[in-house]
């Protein structure tokens, strides 16, 4: 997650962009002139369709994107460039042919039921100097990109020779290009880093019915032998991803509940080609494909995923694995930032930790008791060092931070190098700040800043100093005899 954020992929998105167009209405009448119904229009309202939701899962993922496509001289065009412009998209490089029409998908919904579409589109192939225009337009761009997607929805921009021609150029440049695929034959395709077909897809393509593991493995290296992949790639719905390599190997989802899968293909094309770009192996880039579309089926529409809800997912799935949740200052401080923004109450403590005991224990599961996520801030060695004498801490800051983190308690460990917990305690912004009871009466560092101090009793005769003193006592004892 850190690559990608760091990263922020630039990448060109080539397909078929569309307008879907929505007219939401009421229908309790049936019309005098005919047995149909009545609808009362209530609200429309348009957004981005096709290559379309590639790119809005691409600006959810934070990353620059260029679109290539062709458009109509008419109304629609401009409709779908001012869509482009909200979101931040460059659409300098679409090109408008005047003899077509821009793709526009109308929807009357009823009482929640979609009634009837209509479509207003070209689906005839572009013209060969339109296909020359955009490819001129690539070339000359190709050397800032750092993925090149193509979304094809079969209306007629991704030619068969237009299509060769992005792949030959992007292999050229060492450019990785990702493929929707469409239709039966995909020959077009040939030479692409990969191709993201549906099990369905797949095996109309491959002529293989896919119905067990072994026909599922027989169609995806066809598929990846017959198209000259670098990695064969085949989506499971909620079963996950297969890939094909030297191996076959199946990444499985984990899916909180599945509302709506619209749009789940787009998200997958999407983080596929920005994980790849952002230097993950085939495999970390098709667990996080398999985040972001499991984030997206859990909504209802073409939606998005952004990292935070996918990192915030993945600390879910996580929340048994306590190195997810150490975390550094630049991380936590998104964190908490994502958390406030949810509503989610703060709590957060600071200390050395070093010999973990029961006391410890207690004290963390009644802080977390005072809000929803406890972040606590773990003196470094050095730190410990300063405070407690030269020959502390006994267990390392790594040790310490993981055995923190594996109590159910504690959603996150930060460690910290100054002598105080202020500086983190600013970027963390808690709500309750919670320090052991001995502080009563005085001064704590952070109080300024959370909206409330709560004191904890400790349990009475556990401490590390005591249970350092006791090995010492017991190892003296011994040595004595």
């Amino acid at each position: 997650m850190d690559k990608i954020r760091a990263k922020r992929s630039k990448i060109a998105v080539i397909g078929d962009l569309m307008i879907d167009h929505y007219i939401w209405g009421k229908c309790d009448r049936i019309s005098p002139e005919a047995p149909v119904q009545v609808v009362e229009i209530s609200e429309e309202n348009s957004v981005l369709g096709g290559a379309g939701n590639v790119i809005n899962n691409l600006k959810a993922l934070e990353c620059e994107v260029s679109v290539y496509t062709v458009l109509g001289d008419d109304k629609n065009a401009d409709e779908t460039q001012k869509l482009l412009e909200e979101i931040g998209t460059d659409f300098h490089t679409i090109i408008q042919q005047k003899d077509r029409t821009t793709t526009k998908k109308s929807r009357v919904i009823a009482s929640n039921q979609q009634i009837i579409r209509f479509d207003d589109e070209t689906k005839e192939d572009i013209s060969l100097s339109s296909q020359v225009e955009l490819l001129t337009k690539l070339s000359e761009n190709i050397f800032s990109y750092d993925a090149i997607l193509l979304s094809d929805y079969g209306k007629g921009v991704l030619t068969t020779n237009f299509t060769k021609d992005i792949i030959a150029l992007a292999l050229a440049h060492n450019k990785p290009v990702l493929v929707d695929p469409k239709g039966l034959d995909y020959s077009k395709y040939k030479g692409a880093t990969l191709l993201t077909p549906n099990k369905k897809e797949a095996s109309l393509a491959a002529s293989i019915e896919i119905n067990d593991h072994d026909a599922l493995k027989a169609a995806g290296f066809k598929l990846k032998n017959e198209l000259d992949l670098q990695y064969g790639i085949i989506t499971l719905s909620e079963d996950g991803i297969a890939i094909f390599e030297e191996e076959m190997q199946v990444i499985p989802t984990v899916a909180r509940e599945v509302y709506d899968v619209t749009g789940a293909g787009d998200t997958v094309l999407a983080s596929l080609g920005v994980a790849l770009s952002s230097g993950l192996d085939i495999t970390q880039a098709c667990e996080f494909a398999n985040k972001a579309a499991a984030v997206v089926v859990a909504k209802v529409g073409s939606a998005t995923a952004t990292l935070n809800e996918i990192e915030e997912y993945e600390h879910s799935l996580n929340k048994g694995q306590a190195e997810s949740k150490i975390k550094d200052f630049t991380q936590i401080e998104r964190i908490a930032k994502r958390l406030r923004a949810q509503g989610r109450k703060l709590i957060f403590t600071n200390g050395c930790f070093d010999i973990l005991h029961v006391g410890h224990v207690k004290y963390l599961e009644e802080a977390k008791s005072y809000g929803d996520a406890l972040i606590l801030g773990l003196n470094s060695d050095a730190s410990v060092s300063r405070l407690k004498g030269p020959t502390r801490p006994v267990n390392s800051e790594d040790d310490r931070a993981y055995i923190l983190a594996s109590l159910e308690a504690v959603d996150y460990v930060v460690k910290f190098y100054d002598d105080t917990p202020y500086e983190l305690i600013k970027t963390v912004q808690p709500h309750v700040l919670v320090k052991g009871g001995d502080y009563e009466g005085k001064n704590v560092v952070g109080q300024d800043i959370a909206d409330e101090l709560r004191l904890v009793n400790f349990v009475e005769g556990k401490s590390t100093t005591k249970t350092i003193k006791k090995i010492k006592d017991i190892h003296e004892n011994n040595h004595c005899q």
